[in-house]
């Protein structure tokens, strides 16, 4: 970049062609590191591409159009489900999700560390429940066709199951993190930062 003579020279807001460039070159050199990425990111960013994609069509077709292709807005609103729940699954892994940790600031160590194990079998077991619940509906509805394409609904509803399966996998993976670390997210947040 220029020298503060320089570009007072040539006034304050003057870059000069060369300096950009070389920023470009700068940006070039970095490496994109995907190691903390897994199968649900990847999985979720597929299913978020292709709602995006959808709703850009029903969007288009009618507003711009004026008359709407129907089933785009169904399917849109099925590739939200795997979104969410195998999202979570991501979120449940990086120990991202909503939590009140202000109570453990002010509990004895040992106390906290309890409170935590205790919540950590419970997440476990709400969401193997709740996944035990999605694949009783996924089989309820097995062979219900969707309202406006004869797909059927299992299909979303398993993807849904297969993504609080994956959490439940998480949560257990994290547990075991918690017990060997000796502290969870709940009781040093400053760690998972």
């Amino acid at each position: 970049m220029s020298t503060t003579a320089e570009v007072n020279k040539t006034g304050p807001h003057t870059v000069s062609a060369s300096d950009i460039v070389a920023s470009f070159a700068e940006a070039d050199h970095h490496e994109a590191d995907l190691s903390g990425y897994s199968a649900e990111d990847w999985i979720c960013l597929v299913f978020f591409w292709i709602m995006t994609v959808l709703v850009c069509v029903q969007f288009f077709t009618r507003y711009v159009m004026n008359d709407s292709v129907a089933w785009t807005e169904e399917l849109a609103v099925y590739c939200l489900m795997p979104v969410v729940f195998i999202g979570a699954a991501a979120c449940v892994r990086r120990s991202r999700h909503i939590q009140v940790n202000f109570i453990y600031r002010y509990l004895p160590g040992g106390l906290g560390r309890v409170l935590a194990t205790i919540t950590d079998v419970m997440s476990i077991l709400f969401f193997g429940y709740v996944s035990w619940l999605f694949a009783r509906y996924a089989m309820a509805v097995d062979g219900e066709p969707m309202t406006t394409i004869t797909w059927s609904k299992s299909d979303v509803y398993w993807l849904s199951f297969v993504g609080m399966f994956l959490m439940t996998i998480r949560a257990i993976q994290v547990s075991f993190l918690h017990l060997k670390q000796g502290y969870s997210v709940l009781e040093r947040p400053e760690a998972y930062d």
